[in-house]
């Protein structure tokens, strides 16, 4: 018996009320208190922020308040359930927010203003967000169906001068890159030498291939439904299309066979072990579908019968989880604390470099090692940090801090005194 199992009767009971709730930062108990945090006081901190914009960060809920954005067209595994079934997930997200990296976060779900397909219309959603996004210092993006999501955070970035970030794109590319890394270091292998096969040219698919291209992978096939995304197809979209190849083969399988590296995002049990039987030597399994991988990683201990590889999931009850609660927490982290006016591709590549960085340090504090039930030495079964590792909030962080600030994007100049 799983002793991590719950029950449907207290997930709902968890969910009692919602999981969030406003909290105040300063005291009002008495009638100075209330001049001060209302009238007459208040006006004066108005008049201030008119004469100068960039004293909101301080004065005001800004610096520290990121909007969790949604219509929920494309929530987790349960695709288009609308803006209101999508609260939960929401609400989850600005849990993590807090309870990680010490962030405000606060749902924003918008009414989808269907499109011709019944999808996003992203002019609708642009629109909305602008409108709204005065109070926040950040805005992350969620469960938004692509191809509309592409377009929303490109717009949405050139329009706003705060940090705009899809995590469906952004989050599980960079947790992956940083696990690509230290699989090459493991394996020996390099960057520019591997064939790496990706699986779903989603939000999530499209985004990995761009940014481990970004860091030196030359040789990379993207699949779809349909198989291999091929420069033949006629079906392709333009964010498809921009990484489409010339080839004779046609299926996952045959794009498989003699690769290095598989990684998935799509959906559940579309791996056979003869496919991993079929990849190069040493290879790299990340089978990140959820709730159920590409390949169960028992399949992958059995099919390999004690030859080398590396096998990472989605999931929590399997080593190496490709989680994007190691990212998307600390990089608003980093970005807040120097007023960043977004974040830009460096920025991503610094986290995914600290991440891998830190997997690869020794003395694992006894919290992660009593979280876990066990010790930790970076090696097979740990090649990216857990969740719970204290570390990452000032290591991710402050890298993202750093390149933010070298890359002439933040208000800030210095980095702040609790990073020295």
């Amino acid at each position: 018996m799983n002793k991590n199992a719950i029950t449907k009767e207290e997930i709902f009971e968890y969910h009692l009320g919602g999981k969030i709730a406003l909290g105040l930062t300063k005291k009002l108990v008495n009638q100075k208190d209330l001049s001060m945090a209302y009238t007459p006081g208040v006006s004066k901190v108005c008049e201030a922020i008119k004469d100068d914009e960039s004293l909101a960060y301080s004065l005001t809920s800004k610096g520290n308040l990121v909007a969790v954005i949604t219509d929920g067209t494309a929530v987790l595994g349960l695709g288009n359930i609308g803006a209101k079934a999508s609260i939960p997930v929401m609400e989850g997200k600005a849990v993590l927010f807090k309870v990680f990296a010490g962030v405000d976060a606060w749902p924003v779900t918008i009414e989808n203003v269907a499109n011709e397909n019944g999808y996003t219309n992203a002019t609708a959603f642009i629109d909305a967000v602008v409108k709204i996004s005065g109070i926040y210092g950040g805005i992350n993006l969620e469960d938004i169906a692509a191809p509309a999501c592409f377009e929303i955070e490109e717009k949405l970035d050139e329009i706003l001068d705060i940090p705009v970030f899809h995590d469906d794109q952004w989050g599980t590319a960079i947790i992956t890159l940083a696990a690509l890394k230290n699989y090459c270091i493991l394996s020996g292998k390099k960057m520019k030498e591997i064939l790496v096969v990706v699986n779903g040219a989603g939000a999530a698919g499209i985004r990995i291939t761009e940014m481990i291209k970004a860091e030196g992978v030359l040789n990379c096939v993207v699949c779809d439904s349909k198989g291999i995304i091929r420069d033949d197809r006629e079906d392709l979209n333009r964010y498809k299309r921009k990484h489409a190849v010339k080839t004779c083969k046609q299926s996952l399988k045959d794009a498989m066979s003699g690769a290095d590296v598989f990684i998935g995002v799509s959906v559940a049990d579309c791996v056979t072990e003869e496919m991993v039987l079929s990849m190069a030597d040493y290879p790299a399994i990340f089978a990140m579908a959820n709730p159920a991988p590409e390949i169960k990683p028992e399949l992958v201990n059995k099919c390999m019968k004690g030859r080398r590889f590396i096998m990472a999931t989605g999931r929590s009850d399997y080593p190496n989880q490709v989680n994007n609660v190691l990212g998307f927490p600390f990089i608003f982290r980093g970005a807040l604390d120097v007023r960043a006016h977004k974040i830009t591709m460096n920025m991503k590549l610094a986290a995914a470099n600290a991440l891998a960085d830190l997997a690869r340090e020794k003395d694992i504090p006894d919290e992660v090692k009593k979280a876990y039930g066990r010790d930790f030495e970076f090696g097979q079964d740990y090649i990216i940090p857990t969740p719970f590792d204290p570390r990452i909030l000032n290591w991710e962080s402050r890298h993202v801090a750093e390149t933010a600030i070298k890359e002439g994007v933040a208000r800030v100049k210095e980095l702040p005194d609790k990073y020295r």
